[in-house]
This record gives C-alpha cells, structure tokens and sequence, in this order.
C-alpha cells in the first residue's frame, strides 16, 4: 500500500513537471496565444517638463502630453514612444525605445534631441487688423514672426521677435517678462516701444521706371517723405514726394479712400502731383548740331529745367595719349549761362581723343562725351635712304599723328643720261606695314627722283623728294631734262611734224600709245603730264595738258601735231601762235597697286616769222642734186656720143 501511495506521488509530479514546462514558453505564432504589452520607460529630459498621464512606464503608442510652467513652452506639446528593432541576436530581436512628436500640422516626427521647456512669450495684443504669421498663441523666444495689414494698410514693422529679459530677482530667482524687438528698414533690430498698428499706405508710384526711390519700398506710409533721383545727366520733375490718403467717396457710412501724391517744390511748399514724375535730361544738345573738324568741337545746348542749370560750366580736356603722339593739354573751360548757346573747343590737335563735359557746381555731370577729332594728311616723311647692298630704299614708318596711317603712296622716275627724252615713273600704292621696295633695275647712269608720301583717310601728305644716280647713292643728283627737237613747224597753219617710235619693248606686244601736250617747258610741268590725267581741250582757256590722239603704233611714223581730227577722247586741236609746247608720247601699264608710266617728251615753240623746218630744205636739196645729176648725166651723153661719131671716120684713115 505505500508502494502504491509513492508511485501515485511520482505520477503527480511528472505531470505537473510536464504541463509546467508546456507554458513556459508560449509560440507568438499561434493565434490565439498570450502576448506580453511592450512598454516604454519616462524618458529623462527637462525637469520642469509636465507629463500627462504621469507614470513610470508607457505603451507603444500611447500618447502623452507635455506643459511647462507658466511662460515656457515644450519643444513638442504631444509624444508618444515607438519601439523599433535594434538588431537581432540567436534569432531573437533586440528593441529599443525611440519617441516621435506631433507637429502643429499633425503628422509626426522622430525627436532627435533633448525636450526642453523653452521660454515663450504671449501673443502680442495689437491692432485687431494685424495678421501674424505663424498664427499662434505663444511664440519661441527670439522666433521671427511676419506681421501684415489688409490692402491699403501697412504695420509699423514688417518682422517681429519675442525676448524674455528679467525684470527683478524674487527669492534668488529671477522674474521674467516679455518684450517685442521690431526689425528696422536698416535690417538691425529695436524694442517696440507702442503698440503695433497699421498704418494707412500707398502703393510704390508706377512713374519713370529709370526713377529710384529712397528708402525703395513696395509701400509708403502716408506723409512719409520719399526723395527721388535719377541717372546722371537727369533730374525728376520733383526731388521730394509724399503719398497722401484723401477720401474719394463714401459707402454705407465708410470712407473710401485713394492715395494721391505730393511734390515739394523749391520753395519748400507741397504742391498736388497732376501728371506722370519722370526723368528729364536737364541739358540737351541739340540733336544734329554736333560739329567735329580737325581742329575743333562744337555744340549746342538748350537747358530743360532752368533753376537746375545755375552756374554750368564746360571743359574740354585732351584724354592721355603716348609717344610720339602726345596731345597738348587744352585750357578749354567756360561758364555757361542761359537756357541755350554754344560751345566750341579751342584749337585741337588733328586725331586726339578729347572730353567734353558740362557739369554743375557740386560736381553733377550733366552731360559728358568723349570724341575724337578728324585725321588729316600726315606729315611729310624725313628719313628715306637706299640700301647700297639690296639696292632697295627703305624708310621709317610714319606715326598716326595726324590720322591712321593706310598706306604710303611712292613714285619712282626714272631717267636715262644717256637719252635725256626718255621718262619712266612707277606710282606705287604700298600697305602701311611696308618699310622698303626694291629700284627698278637699270643700267649705269641712271637717275632716280623718289617721291614718298603718306596716307590717311584724309588724303596724301607732303612730299619728300630725294634724288640720286645709280653709280652714286650718296651725292644727290638734279636730274636733267633734254626733250627731242622738233624742226618742222608751220605757225601759220599751227602744225609740228614729230617723228614718233614705239616705246614697247621688243619682248612686249604693242599697246596703245598717247600723245599728251602740255604748254610748257618746265620739267616738273612734264613729269606732271606724263603722270597725270589729261583734261578734255578748252579753247577758251589756257590749255593744260590735254590728249591729242590715241595711236597704235607699230613702226615709226610722221605725225602731224595741229592738224584738228578729234576723237574719242582726244583732240589734235591747232596749236597757238607764240606758245611753248612739250609733247609726251606715254605708254601707261596699270595692274593692283603699281601704276607705270613710260614717256618720251618732244619740246618746241611756235614763234611769228619762223623759217620753213628741215624737211622743205631736204626737198629742195634733192632736187637741186637731182639737176645736177641729170644734167651731168646729158652732158656725159654728149660727150659719148660725138666719141661715137668720130670712131669711123678714124677707121678709114687707118685702112
């Protein structure tokens, strides 16, 4: 029996063992099984922080409340605590506790810092009108709020901020209490020493849109002062506005307003504003009267506004330039008076860079413009010598002084010794780079005359001759000028006879040549001819160079010079009794920038009573020998023929 009673106890434990060990651990897999609540501890931060409900532990989610004492304000009002997986460890998850607060919006947010409860002050009791944004009860301390009116209004600042200062010590603690700082039109901030209100404005006047305004604001005050000024040269119709609120009409008991403007005037008086502020240009030059020469500027003025035209005065002052182009400073100033006049520079330098101003006392530019004078011809070239060992001239280059140097205009004439009739010129047109050019190549004793010039837009300059023969570049040479003589001239029927040959070369296929006379004698009359352009023959005036005739010469030829034909171009007119006349035959070859001119000059005068020329003589030479000859001729015939009669007579004394 007590073996049964021990055997029955084992039993019993074994089974409790076994239904203990069955819910130890229960599977949160299985529905319906027991699951533990995770809680939350109270978290640790701000002492003064008020927690409701008030406990030790806290569910997952469940939200509590947080207050501070009186004038402070907890970072977040409503918390709640989150458990999130740490990490996982055997299989089994490692939580930790994590709080989120709720926005003003709603929605919410991980706290990622300590909770503390901030200082705050109150919602400021100002005008009932007054908008804050954000819209709440209390405000952060040191939190910017934006303040705003409805349309037409305007608070006294735009910007606020609370700040908590003590006030006295009550007990060893300190007693706060609240004030408003307002941010100034300069940005910095001042304490608010009356209520904020609005304050009736106008609008930002849409005037001239080249107009500033100062202070420059969206909005004004009413009566507030707002200067006005515009770019140099312009002036506002008025310095000194205002806006100001008048009541335009009345609805159901309301005032209806509409926000005009005021103008000072110089007499320190407001005046009603009627019309559009702008800018006006307070001296004007006239449009079309602006005149730049060489030497001088000149310009009109008229003034707009003449109480802000009192004392002008103009200058002009030569800009800095460097060597070798220095520009001379000019005393140009001049007191202007009126409301319109001229002005004019005193003499200027040609292709200077000038100031024109027109300006008031204080220094306000009312008008300014930097001008360049005109260019004009350059001066003449002084240094030109020829390279003995390139048989090249060179020459330094010209400054653009007088005007920007184009190009160098180079004439080279050429004569032989050995035929003094005989004139070649080539005009060369070179870049303003170029610096030498290589002689034309000739054979011993020839002459050269060099003649250089610059260029500018405004022409050629002066000319610098040198002369110098080939065998001697350094002793400068005349040259001489022998034209071939002409002997058979008729002043009665106002001819010449000239023996004329071609100028082309034998290599070179004819071209058209022609006859150029000039009434002269003087040598650089015929180089002239010889380069120039011929002028259409005048009868009325005193005959210049002029195109007798147009040949195509092949051989050589007599021609008659006087004898009237006209042609295309030309004419062969008479020549005149008592007149000096050098005839050029004139071979011209033209191609880009090299112009050569090939001339054989014939000199002679036309004089009342002058013998017949050589050619009659020869005539009536030869027929004098051609009488004689006939007449030997008959006498020798006589002479054979009676040796002829006596020969028979002479036979029959010898038989």
């Amino acid at each position: 029996m007590a073996l049964q009673l021990v055997a029955l106890s084992f039993v019993l434990v074994l089974v409790s063992l076994l239904a203990a060990e069955g819910q130890k651990e229960p599977d949160p897999t299985v529905q319906g099984a027991p699951r533990e609540t995770a809680t939350c501890r109270r978290p640790q931060w701000d002492w003064r922080l008020w927690l409701a409900p008030d406990q030790d532990n806290y569910k997952e989610n469940e939200e509590v409340m947080l207050s501070c004492p009186k004038g402070f304000q907890p970072s977040f009002t409503r918390v709640k605590c989150v458990r999130e997986v740490q990490s996982t460890s055997f299989g089994t998850h490692v939580y930790r506790e994590v709080w989120d607060g709720k926005l003003s919006g709603g929605g919410w947010v991980r706290i990622q810092s300590y909770v503390a409860c901030v200082a705050t002050c109150r919602r400021p009791q100002w005008g009932s009108r007054l908008q804050l944004a954000p819209d709440q009860d209390n405000y952060k301390e040191n939190e910017e709020v934006m303040l705003s009116c409805p349309e037409g209004f305007q608070p006294s600042f735009t910007h606020i901020k609370c700040v908590r200062e003590v006030q006295s010590i009550s007990y060893g603690k300190p007693e706060y209490r609240e004030v408003w700082h307002g941010r100034d039109s300069g940005g910095g901030w001042v304490r608010i020493r009356s209520n904020v209100a609005c304050v009736a404005t106008c609008r930002r006047p849409q005037w001239d849109w080249r107009l500033w305004l100062a202070p420059d604001q969206d909005n004004y005050k009413e009566n507030e002062e707002v200067m006005l000024s515009c770019p140099k040269g312009f002036q506002p119709s008025f310095t000194r506005v205002k806006c100001v609120r008048e009541v335009q009409s009345t609805s159901f008991g309301t005032h209806v307003y509409r926000e005009v403007w005021d103008g000072k005037l110089s007499g320190g008086g407001w005046v009603r504003i009627q019309s559009y502020v702008a800018c006006v240009e307070v001296l004007q030059v006239v449009p079309g009267t602006l005149e730049v020469s060489s030497t001088s500027i000149k310009l009109n003025w008229t003034c707009r506004l003449p109480d802000a035209c009192q004392n002008m005065q103009a200058t002009c002052r030569a800009m800095p330039s460097s060597p070798p182009c220095e520009a001379e400073e000019v005393k140009g100033e001049e007191m202007l008076h009126g409301q319109e006049g001229t002005f004019t520079c005193p003499p200027l330098q040609p292709f200077t860079d000038y100031s024109v101003t027109i300006s008031l006392p204080l220094g306000t530019i009312l008008f300014s413009w930097l001008v360049r004078t005109e260019g004009t011809v350059p001066d003449k070239p002084e240094e030109l010598w020829l390279d003995p060992s390139t048989g090249s001239l060179r020459w330094k280059a010209l400054p653009s002084c007088q005007g920007e140097i184009i190009g160098y205009q180079l004439n080279i004439t050429t004569r032989s010794t050995q035929d003094g009739a005989f004139l070649e010129t080539e005009r060369l047109r070179l870049s303003s780079s170029v610096t030498e050019h290589p002689l034309p190549e000739y054979g011993p004793g020839s002459s050269y005359a060099v003649t250089m010039q610059g260029l500018t837009a405004a022409g050629a300059g002066a000319a610098s001759l040198w002369e110098f023969q080939s065998n001697s570049s350094h002793t400068p040479h005349p040259l001489d000028i022998s034209c071939r003589s002409v002997r058979d001239i008729s002043p009665s029927q106002g001819t010449a006879v000239l023996l004329l040959h071609p100028i082309a070369h034998p290599n070179e296929a004819a071209r058209e040549h022609q006859l150029i006379v000039a009434a002269t004698h003087n040598g650089t009359g015929v180089e002239g001819a010889c380069v120039g352009e011929p002028q259409p023959f005048n009868a009325s005036q005193q005959p210049g160079a002029y195109m007798a005739a147009v040949l195509n010469l092949t051989t050589s030829t007599d021609f008659v010079l006087g004898d009237g034909t006209r042609g295309q171009g030309y004419h062969n007119a008479a020549l005149r009794l008592g007149s000096d006349y050098t005839a050029l035959l004139r071979l011209v070859h033209r191609s880009q920038q090299v112009e050569k001119f090939t001339c054989v000059c014939y000199s002679f005068s036309v004089v009342a009573g002058q013998p017949p020329g050589s050619w009659r003589g020869t005539v009536i030479g030869v027929v004098v020998l051609l009488a004689i000859f006939l007449l030997s001729a008959g006498i020798l015939w006589l002479v054979l023929s009676r040796k002829r009669k006596s020969l028979p007579s002479k036979a029959k004394e010898d038989n």
